[in-house]
């Protein structure tokens, strides 16, 4: 999970990674690959829920705040507003994309205006937490 926070997560990213959560949690409880268990099974086993998916999406938020408050050249890579023109193709998911649908309803000119207000912040990211979306 080195460098989590400037992965940009689509959905594909996020099965693959829910994927290798259970596979490791299989191998942490010797359940073999060719037993017919399923995964919501072995969960409750373990006594666990997923949260590799959530942990990140935290870590991406905290980052999120730290860099957007400090306001300098990350704050624009971030954001994505460059001068110039628009490369031709489907535009690329950006790390903003994802974190306004993971912190709830709103856009992401919304969060951005939320970061400055630290404690504000630290409860969207609370609440989105608990939620575990």
């Amino acid at each position: 999970m080195y460098g989590c926070e400037a992965w940009t997560i689509s959905k594909q990213i996020q099965n693959k990674l829910e994927a290798t959560e259970m596979w490791f949690l299989r191998r942490m409880l010797r359940i073999l690959w060719t037993a017919k268990k399923t995964n919501e099974r072995v969960l409750n086993e373990a006594n666990k829920r997923r949260s590799l998916i959530r942990i990140i999406r935290k870590r991406q938020v905290t980052f999120l705040g730290h860099v957007m408050r400090r306001g300098k050249l990350e704050h624009l890579v971030t954001t994505g507003r460059f001068e110039g023109k628009r490369s031709r193709g489907r535009q690329r998911e950006k790390i903003m994309d994802g974190l306004a649908t993971w912190l709830g309803p709103g856009k992401v000119s919304d969060i951005l205006a939320a970061v400055k207000d630290r404690d504000l912040w630290r409860d969207m990211i609370a609440n989105a937490y608990k939620q575990g979306t």
